[in-house]
Protein backbone atom coordinates (compact mmCIF):
# COMPACT_ATOMS: atom_id res chain seq x y z
CA UNK A 1 0.00 0.00 0.00
CA UNK A 2 1.32 3.30 -0.87
CA UNK A 3 2.43 5.59 2.43
CA UNK A 4 2.23 9.39 2.74
CA UNK A 5 4.52 10.65 5.44
CA UNK A 6 3.60 14.26 6.26
CA UNK A 7 5.91 16.44 8.50
CA UNK A 8 4.38 19.25 10.79
CA UNK A 9 1.00 17.04 10.10
CA UNK A 10 -0.89 18.80 13.31
CA UNK A 11 -1.40 22.22 11.03
CA UNK A 12 -4.64 23.03 10.23
CA UNK A 13 -3.50 22.93 6.24
CA UNK A 14 -1.57 20.28 6.45
CA UNK A 15 -3.87 18.02 8.69
CA UNK A 16 -6.71 18.81 5.84
CA UNK A 17 -4.46 17.57 3.22
CA UNK A 18 -3.53 14.57 5.17
CA UNK A 19 -7.48 13.73 5.22
CA UNK A 20 -7.96 13.61 1.95
CA UNK A 21 -4.90 11.72 1.05
CA UNK A 22 -6.27 8.67 3.59
CA UNK A 23 -9.33 8.92 1.38
CA UNK A 24 -7.71 8.07 -1.69
CA UNK A 25 -7.15 5.05 -0.21
CA UNK A 26 -3.48 5.74 0.78
CA UNK A 27 -1.66 5.32 3.95
CA UNK A 28 -1.00 8.25 5.72
CA UNK A 29 1.35 8.86 8.30
CA UNK A 30 2.83 12.26 10.19
CA UNK A 31 4.74 14.20 12.87
CA UNK A 32 4.27 17.10 14.70
CA UNK A 33 6.55 19.17 17.51
CA UNK A 34 3.37 18.93 19.74
CA UNK A 35 -0.65 17.73 19.95
CA UNK A 36 -2.89 20.27 18.16
CA UNK A 37 -6.39 19.27 18.00
CA UNK A 38 -5.93 18.97 14.52
CA UNK A 39 -3.09 15.82 15.35
CA UNK A 40 -5.55 14.04 17.95
CA UNK A 41 -8.31 14.47 15.49
CA UNK A 42 -5.97 12.71 13.00
CA UNK A 43 -4.70 9.81 15.65
CA UNK A 44 -8.81 9.63 16.20
CA UNK A 45 -9.48 9.16 12.64
CA UNK A 46 -7.10 5.96 13.26
CA UNK A 47 -3.94 7.62 11.40
CA UNK A 48 -0.58 7.33 12.23
CA UNK A 49 0.46 10.23 14.18
CA UNK A 50 3.72 10.48 16.33
CA UNK A 51 5.02 13.38 18.61
CA UNK A 52 8.29 14.38 17.29
CA UNK A 53 10.41 13.95 14.81
CA UNK A 54 12.59 11.02 13.89
CA UNK A 55 14.17 10.25 10.83
CA UNK A 56 13.37 6.32 10.74
CA UNK A 57 9.78 7.34 10.69
CA UNK A 58 10.05 8.07 7.10
CA UNK A 59 11.73 4.97 5.93
CA UNK A 60 9.55 2.67 3.84
CA UNK A 61 7.49 6.05 2.92
CA UNK A 62 6.27 6.60 -1.03
CA UNK A 63 6.26 9.87 -0.38
CA UNK A 64 7.22 12.46 2.41
CA UNK A 65 4.91 16.12 2.31
CA UNK A 66 5.96 18.82 3.99
CA UNK A 67 4.81 22.79 4.09
CA UNK A 68 7.59 26.07 3.49
CA UNK A 69 7.72 26.30 7.01
CA UNK A 70 9.60 22.46 7.27
CA UNK A 71 13.47 23.55 7.07
CA UNK A 72 15.78 21.03 5.36
CA UNK A 73 17.50 20.69 8.86
CA UNK A 74 14.12 18.66 10.19
CA UNK A 75 15.68 15.02 10.68
CA UNK A 76 12.77 13.77 8.77
CA UNK A 77 13.43 15.71 5.63
CA UNK A 78 16.86 15.12 6.08
CA UNK A 79 16.78 11.23 5.67
CA UNK A 80 14.02 11.50 2.66
CA UNK A 81 16.85 13.49 0.67
CA UNK A 82 19.31 11.46 1.40
CA UNK A 83 17.39 8.10 0.58
CA UNK A 84 15.76 9.81 -2.53
CA UNK A 85 12.17 9.18 -1.27
CA UNK A 86 9.96 11.79 -2.93
CA UNK A 87 9.35 14.72 -1.40
CA UNK A 88 6.10 16.92 -1.89
CA UNK A 89 4.97 20.49 -1.15
CA UNK A 90 1.32 19.94 0.68
CA UNK A 91 0.02 21.65 -2.00
CA UNK A 92 0.92 19.17 -4.79
CA UNK A 93 -0.12 16.37 -2.21
CA UNK A 94 -3.41 17.82 -2.09
CA UNK A 95 -3.71 18.19 -6.09
CA UNK A 96 -3.14 14.69 -5.76
CA UNK A 97 -5.64 13.69 -3.33
CA UNK A 98 -8.40 15.87 -5.70
CA UNK A 99 -7.05 14.52 -9.09
CA UNK A 100 -10.14 13.66 -11.20
CA UNK A 101 -12.79 16.33 -9.12
CA UNK A 102 -14.18 19.50 -10.20
CA UNK A 103 -12.06 22.38 -8.42
CA UNK A 104 -13.15 25.64 -7.09
CA UNK A 105 -9.86 27.45 -5.88
CA UNK A 106 -10.14 30.62 -3.78
CA UNK A 107 -7.11 33.41 -3.73
CA UNK A 108 -6.28 36.81 -2.41
CA UNK A 109 -4.61 38.25 0.02
CA UNK A 110 -6.84 38.27 2.70
CA UNK A 111 -10.42 36.62 3.43
CA UNK A 112 -9.45 32.98 1.66
CA UNK A 113 -10.15 30.83 4.28
CA UNK A 114 -13.93 32.11 5.21
CA UNK A 115 -14.61 32.11 1.67
CA UNK A 116 -13.59 28.87 0.53
CA UNK A 117 -15.65 27.53 3.75
CA UNK A 118 -18.14 29.79 2.34
CA UNK A 119 -18.82 27.93 -0.69
CA UNK A 120 -18.27 24.69 0.63
CA UNK A 121 -21.06 25.74 2.93
CA UNK A 122 -23.41 26.94 -0.42
CA UNK A 123 -22.32 23.45 -1.72
CA UNK A 124 -23.49 21.30 0.62
CA UNK A 125 -26.51 23.22 1.39
CA UNK A 126 -27.70 23.01 -1.90
CA UNK A 127 -27.05 19.04 -2.07
CA UNK A 128 -23.28 18.77 -3.95
CA UNK A 129 -21.51 17.08 -1.55
CA UNK A 130 -18.31 18.65 -1.62
CA UNK A 131 -14.95 17.75 -0.84
CA UNK A 132 -12.60 20.43 0.85
CA UNK A 133 -9.46 21.67 2.16
CA UNK A 134 -9.39 24.84 4.11
CA UNK A 135 -6.81 26.37 6.30
CA UNK A 136 -9.08 26.13 9.79
CA UNK A 137 -12.02 24.14 11.58
CA UNK A 138 -15.31 23.90 9.46
CA UNK A 139 -18.24 24.20 11.67
CA UNK A 140 -21.30 22.94 10.97
CA UNK A 141 -19.79 20.08 8.64
CA UNK A 142 -20.63 16.64 10.08
CA UNK A 143 -17.81 14.14 9.40
CA UNK A 144 -14.96 17.03 8.93
CA UNK A 145 -11.52 16.75 10.77
CA UNK A 146 -9.88 20.17 11.10
CA UNK A 147 -10.37 21.84 7.64
CA UNK A 148 -10.60 18.76 5.73
CA UNK A 149 -13.81 16.79 4.25
CA UNK A 150 -13.96 14.04 2.00
CA UNK A 151 -17.11 14.08 -0.37
CA UNK A 152 -18.69 12.06 -2.62
CA UNK A 153 -19.50 14.56 -5.43
CA UNK A 154 -17.17 15.75 -8.41
CA UNK A 155 -16.41 19.07 -7.12
CA UNK A 156 -13.82 20.06 -4.34
CA UNK A 157 -12.90 23.00 -2.62
CA UNK A 158 -9.42 24.57 -2.04
CA UNK A 159 -8.16 27.53 -0.35
CA UNK A 160 -4.79 28.39 -2.43
CA UNK A 161 -2.32 29.61 -0.47
CA UNK A 162 -0.57 32.41 -2.41
CA UNK A 163 1.82 32.93 0.35
CA UNK A 164 5.41 30.42 -1.30
CA UNK A 165 3.66 30.73 -5.07
CA UNK A 166 2.34 27.09 -4.15
CA UNK A 167 -1.75 28.18 -5.39
CA UNK A 168 -0.04 27.75 -9.20
CA UNK A 169 -0.07 24.02 -8.72
CA UNK A 170 -3.58 24.24 -8.96
CA UNK A 171 -5.79 23.93 -11.90
CA UNK A 172 -9.08 24.97 -11.16
CA UNK A 173 -12.35 25.04 -13.37
CA UNK A 174 -13.51 28.11 -10.77
CA UNK A 175 -11.34 30.24 -9.43
CA UNK A 176 -11.97 33.27 -6.86
CA UNK A 177 -9.86 36.18 -6.30
CA UNK A 178 -10.68 38.46 -3.47
CA UNK A 179 -7.95 41.36 -3.27
CA UNK A 180 -4.42 41.67 -3.94
CA UNK A 181 -2.37 43.26 -1.60
CA UNK A 182 1.79 43.47 -1.07
CA UNK A 183 2.80 40.79 1.33
CA UNK A 184 4.97 37.75 1.30
CA UNK A 185 7.32 40.09 -0.57
CA UNK A 186 9.80 38.11 1.46
CA UNK A 187 9.13 35.19 -0.97
CA UNK A 188 8.41 37.54 -4.42
CA UNK A 189 10.53 39.85 -4.11
CA UNK A 190 8.79 42.60 -5.55
CA UNK A 191 4.54 43.74 -6.09
CA UNK A 192 5.27 43.01 -9.86
CA UNK A 193 6.03 39.49 -9.26
CA UNK A 194 3.38 38.92 -6.82
CA UNK A 195 0.65 40.80 -9.25
CA UNK A 196 2.39 38.21 -12.32
CA UNK A 197 1.85 35.60 -10.16
CA UNK A 198 -2.03 36.46 -9.16
CA UNK A 199 -2.14 36.79 -13.05
CA UNK A 200 -1.22 33.50 -13.83
CA UNK A 201 -3.33 31.94 -11.74
CA UNK A 202 -6.19 33.85 -13.12
CA UNK A 203 -5.71 32.44 -16.68
CA UNK A 204 -5.24 28.80 -15.56
CA UNK A 205 -8.82 28.58 -15.16
CA UNK A 206 -12.71 28.11 -17.13
CA UNK A 207 -14.37 30.60 -14.70
CA UNK A 208 -12.80 33.50 -12.80
CA UNK A 209 -14.65 35.30 -10.26
CA UNK A 210 -13.46 38.74 -9.77
CA UNK A 211 -13.88 41.47 -6.85
CA UNK A 212 -15.05 44.62 -8.85
CA UNK A 213 -13.85 46.55 -6.10
CA UNK A 214 -10.13 45.99 -5.73
CA UNK A 215 -8.71 47.68 -8.76
CA UNK A 216 -5.48 45.09 -9.14
CA UNK A 217 -7.93 42.03 -9.43
CA UNK A 218 -9.78 43.56 -12.27
CA UNK A 219 -6.48 44.76 -13.85
CA UNK A 220 -5.56 40.74 -13.61
CA UNK A 221 -9.18 39.82 -14.48
CA UNK A 222 -9.09 41.98 -17.27
CA UNK A 223 -6.03 40.00 -18.91
CA UNK A 224 -7.49 36.65 -17.95
CA UNK A 225 -10.61 37.48 -19.91
CA UNK A 226 -8.42 38.27 -23.14
CA UNK A 227 -7.21 34.83 -23.12
CA UNK A 228 -10.36 33.58 -23.20
CA UNK A 229 -11.61 33.20 -19.57
CA UNK A 230 -14.57 33.90 -18.60
CA UNK A 231 -14.87 36.60 -15.48
CA UNK A 232 -17.79 37.38 -13.27
CA UNK A 233 -17.11 40.14 -11.10
CA UNK A 234 -18.91 40.80 -7.58
CA UNK A 235 -19.38 43.79 -5.87
CA UNK A 236 -21.79 46.29 -4.37
CA UNK A 237 -22.05 48.41 -7.62
CA UNK A 238 -21.42 48.04 -11.37
CA UNK A 239 -20.81 44.18 -10.58
CA UNK A 240 -21.98 41.20 -12.37
CA UNK A 241 -23.16 39.98 -9.33
CA UNK A 242 -24.04 42.92 -6.61
CA UNK A 243 -24.62 43.01 -3.29
CA UNK A 244 -26.80 45.23 -1.55
CA UNK A 245 -27.58 45.45 2.36
CA UNK A 246 -30.48 42.80 1.70
CA UNK A 247 -29.63 41.05 -1.05
CA UNK A 248 -27.46 39.22 -4.20
CA UNK A 249 -28.92 40.36 -7.09
CA UNK A 250 -27.54 38.75 -10.72
CA UNK A 251 -29.54 39.60 -14.18
CA UNK A 252 -31.94 41.30 -12.22
CA UNK A 253 -32.86 37.93 -9.72
CA UNK A 254 -33.02 39.37 -6.43
CA UNK A 255 -31.76 36.59 -3.91
CA UNK A 256 -32.21 37.69 0.01
CA UNK A 257 -28.98 37.13 1.85
CA UNK A 258 -28.46 36.72 5.14
CA UNK A 259 -24.50 36.22 6.94
CA UNK A 260 -24.89 35.68 10.29
CA UNK A 261 -21.13 37.07 10.44
CA UNK A 262 -20.23 40.27 11.07
CA UNK A 263 -18.67 42.58 8.50
CA UNK A 264 -19.79 44.27 5.39
CA UNK A 265 -16.14 42.57 3.89
CA UNK A 266 -18.16 39.01 4.69
CA UNK A 267 -21.13 39.82 2.82
CA UNK A 268 -18.68 40.40 -0.54
CA UNK A 269 -17.36 37.24 0.64
CA UNK A 270 -20.58 35.81 0.76
CA UNK A 271 -21.35 37.05 -3.21
CA UNK A 272 -17.77 35.40 -4.39
CA UNK A 273 -18.87 32.13 -2.98
CA UNK A 274 -22.28 32.02 -4.58
CA UNK A 275 -21.42 32.94 -7.86
CA UNK A 276 -18.91 30.32 -7.50
CA UNK A 277 -21.35 27.81 -6.32
CA UNK A 278 -23.69 28.83 -8.62
CA UNK A 279 -21.03 28.48 -11.56
CA UNK A 280 -19.90 24.86 -10.62
CA UNK A 281 -24.19 23.73 -10.63
CA UNK A 282 -25.77 24.74 -7.89
CA UNK A 283 -28.90 26.00 -7.11
CA UNK A 284 -28.93 30.03 -7.24
CA UNK A 285 -32.03 29.79 -4.45
CA UNK A 286 -30.77 27.16 -2.43
CA UNK A 287 -26.67 28.07 -2.44
CA UNK A 288 -27.88 31.70 -1.19
CA UNK A 289 -30.02 30.12 1.25
CA UNK A 290 -27.57 27.97 3.26
CA UNK A 291 -25.38 31.04 3.81
CA UNK A 292 -28.01 31.82 6.04
CA UNK A 293 -26.90 29.02 8.46
CA UNK A 294 -22.67 29.82 7.64
CA UNK A 295 -21.41 28.94 11.33
CA UNK A 296 -17.91 30.73 10.37
CA UNK A 297 -14.09 28.83 10.63
CA UNK A 298 -12.11 28.08 13.62
CA UNK A 299 -9.90 31.86 14.15
CA UNK A 300 -11.94 33.80 12.40
CA UNK A 301 -14.21 35.82 14.50
CA UNK A 302 -14.37 32.65 16.55
CA UNK A 303 -16.26 33.39 20.24
CA UNK A 304 -13.79 31.31 22.85
CA UNK A 305 -16.04 32.33 25.54
CA UNK A 306 -17.75 34.79 28.13
CA UNK A 307 -16.89 34.95 31.88
CA UNK A 308 -17.94 37.95 33.57
CA UNK A 309 -19.43 40.14 30.89
CA UNK A 310 -16.14 39.73 29.08
CA UNK A 311 -16.70 38.12 25.42
CA UNK A 312 -13.51 36.56 24.27
CA UNK A 313 -13.12 36.85 20.28
CA UNK A 314 -10.21 35.04 18.42
CA UNK A 315 -9.36 36.31 15.07
CA UNK A 316 -6.68 34.93 12.70
CA UNK A 317 -6.07 38.55 10.87
CA UNK A 318 -2.53 39.13 10.38
CA UNK A 319 -2.00 41.51 7.25
CA UNK A 320 -3.37 45.86 8.51
CA UNK A 321 -6.32 45.31 5.66
CA UNK A 322 -7.74 42.52 7.95
CA UNK A 323 -7.11 43.69 11.43
CA UNK A 324 -8.97 47.16 10.09
CA UNK A 325 -11.65 44.72 8.68
CA UNK A 326 -11.70 42.85 12.17
CA UNK A 327 -11.84 45.60 14.54
CA UNK A 328 -14.13 47.72 11.97
CA UNK A 329 -16.58 44.94 12.01
CA UNK A 330 -16.47 44.11 16.14
CA UNK A 331 -17.60 48.56 16.23
CA UNK A 332 -20.68 47.46 13.88
CA UNK A 333 -21.73 44.34 15.98
CA UNK A 334 -21.76 46.50 18.89
CA UNK A 335 -18.59 45.94 20.91
CA UNK A 336 -18.08 48.83 23.26
CA UNK A 337 -14.74 48.96 25.20
CA UNK A 338 -12.29 46.98 23.05
CA UNK A 339 -9.07 45.23 24.64
CA UNK A 340 -7.30 44.09 21.81
CA UNK A 341 -4.38 41.38 21.82
CA UNK A 342 -1.70 41.71 19.04
CA UNK A 343 0.81 39.50 17.81
CA UNK A 344 2.25 40.49 14.63
CA UNK A 345 3.52 37.75 12.54
CA UNK A 346 6.93 37.56 10.54
CA UNK A 347 9.61 40.29 10.26
CA UNK A 348 9.75 40.87 6.76
CA UNK A 349 5.46 41.70 7.04
CA UNK A 350 5.78 43.43 10.42
CA UNK A 351 8.43 45.92 8.46
CA UNK A 352 6.52 46.37 5.62
CA UNK A 353 3.37 47.23 7.21
CA UNK A 354 4.48 48.55 10.30
CA UNK A 355 2.71 51.81 9.90
CA UNK A 356 -0.23 50.51 8.60
CA UNK A 357 -0.12 48.35 11.74
CA UNK A 358 -0.19 51.02 13.71
CA UNK A 359 -2.83 52.83 11.71
CA UNK A 360 -5.06 49.55 12.30
CA UNK A 361 -4.41 49.32 15.72
CA UNK A 362 -5.54 53.12 16.89
CA UNK A 363 -9.03 53.21 17.97
CA UNK A 364 -11.05 54.57 20.55
CA UNK A 365 -11.87 53.70 23.32
CA UNK A 366 -9.61 50.34 23.28
CA UNK A 367 -6.76 49.28 25.12
CA UNK A 368 -4.21 47.59 23.30
CA UNK A 369 -1.39 44.98 24.09
CA UNK A 370 1.44 44.16 21.35
CA UNK A 371 3.12 40.88 22.31
CA UNK A 372 6.50 39.98 20.77
CA UNK A 373 7.06 39.45 16.56
CA UNK A 374 5.82 35.70 15.61
CA UNK A 375 9.23 34.67 13.27
CA UNK A 376 7.77 31.24 12.64
CA UNK A 377 9.58 30.29 9.63
CA UNK A 378 11.60 33.73 9.62
CA UNK A 379 14.73 35.08 11.12
CA UNK A 380 14.92 38.50 12.93
CA UNK A 381 15.54 41.54 11.34
CA UNK A 382 17.61 43.94 13.49
CA UNK A 383 15.83 46.68 14.46
CA UNK A 384 11.99 44.92 13.79
CA UNK A 385 10.22 44.49 16.68
CA UNK A 386 6.62 44.93 18.25
CA UNK A 387 7.84 48.36 19.38
CA UNK A 388 7.99 49.19 15.59
CA UNK A 389 4.73 49.24 15.47
CA UNK A 390 3.89 51.25 18.91
CA UNK A 391 6.12 53.55 17.92
CA UNK A 392 4.23 54.64 14.66
CA UNK A 393 0.51 54.73 16.92
CA UNK A 394 -1.56 57.59 17.30
CA UNK A 395 -3.30 56.69 20.42
CA UNK A 396 -6.31 58.14 21.75
CA UNK A 397 -7.01 60.25 24.91
CA UNK A 398 -9.57 56.87 25.65
CA UNK A 399 -7.15 54.35 24.72
CA UNK A 400 -3.62 53.17 25.78
CA UNK A 401 -1.32 50.72 23.80
CA UNK A 402 1.86 49.09 25.40
CA UNK A 403 4.38 46.47 24.23
CA UNK A 404 4.66 43.49 26.30
CA UNK A 405 7.11 40.43 24.71
CA UNK A 406 6.48 37.72 26.48
CA UNK A 407 2.34 36.58 25.53
CA UNK A 408 1.79 34.66 28.80
CA UNK A 409 2.61 37.77 30.59
CA UNK A 410 0.67 39.78 27.67
CA UNK A 411 -2.39 37.59 28.20
CA UNK A 412 -2.12 38.44 31.39
CA UNK A 413 -1.79 42.21 30.83
CA UNK A 414 -4.78 41.83 28.54
CA UNK A 415 -7.04 39.83 31.09
CA UNK A 416 -6.33 42.54 33.71
CA UNK A 417 -7.72 45.67 30.85
CA UNK A 418 -11.04 44.22 30.68
CA UNK A 419 -14.18 44.63 32.70
CA UNK A 420 -17.68 43.98 32.54
CA UNK A 421 -19.35 44.51 28.88
CA UNK A 422 -15.71 44.27 27.53
CA UNK A 423 -14.53 42.64 24.02
CA UNK A 424 -11.41 41.09 24.34
CA UNK A 425 -9.68 39.91 20.89
CA UNK A 426 -6.69 37.99 20.22
CA UNK A 427 -5.44 38.58 16.52
CA UNK A 428 -3.03 37.38 14.66
CA UNK A 429 -1.94 33.84 12.75
CA UNK A 430 0.79 32.89 15.40
CA UNK A 431 0.90 31.35 19.03
CA UNK A 432 -1.77 34.08 20.22
CA UNK A 433 -4.56 31.60 19.41
CA UNK A 434 -3.33 30.29 22.56
CA UNK A 435 -3.38 33.08 24.96
CA UNK A 436 -7.51 33.32 24.67
CA UNK A 437 -7.55 30.41 26.58
CA UNK A 438 -5.10 31.94 29.24
CA UNK A 439 -7.38 34.80 28.82
CA UNK A 440 -10.58 33.22 30.20
CA UNK A 441 -8.67 31.01 32.25
CA UNK A 442 -7.65 34.43 34.18
CA UNK A 443 -10.85 35.63 33.77
CA UNK A 444 -12.72 32.92 35.70
CA UNK A 445 -9.49 32.70 38.35
CA UNK A 446 -10.75 36.73 38.97
CA UNK A 447 -14.29 36.20 38.46
CA UNK A 448 -14.22 32.72 41.36
CA UNK A 449 -12.06 35.52 43.47
CA UNK A 450 -14.60 38.02 43.36
CA UNK A 451 -17.42 35.88 44.52
CA UNK A 452 -15.57 34.78 47.35
CA UNK A 453 -14.39 37.90 48.61
CA UNK A 454 -18.09 38.63 48.26
CA UNK A 455 -19.21 35.74 50.11
CA UNK A 456 -16.37 36.38 52.97
CA UNK A 457 -18.48 39.91 53.96
CA UNK A 458 -21.67 38.48 53.90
Amino acid sequence: MTRFHFIGVGGSGMSAVARLTAARGIDVSGSDRGESAYFVALREAGMDVRVGHDAQWVDGADAVVISTAVRETNPELARARERGIRVLHRSEALAHALEGKRLIAVAGSHGKTTTSAMVAHALHGAGIDASFAVGARVFGVEGAVAGGYAGDSDVAVVEADESDGSFLRYHPEIAILLNIEPDHLDHYGSVEALEQAFAQFASDCRVLVACAEDDTVMRVARAAAETGVQVITYGRSDADVTVTSKAIVRDGAAHPLNVPIPGEHQRLNAAAAWAAAVAVGADPARAVGALASFAGTGRRYQLRGEVAGVRVIDDYAHHPTEVDAVLTAARAAGAGHLVVLFQPALFTRTQLHAQAFADALSIADADVVIASVHGDREDPIPGVTSQTILDRMAVAEDSTAQVVEDLEDAAAVAASLARPGTQLMTVGSGTVTLAAGWILDALRSGSEGDAAGAGSHG
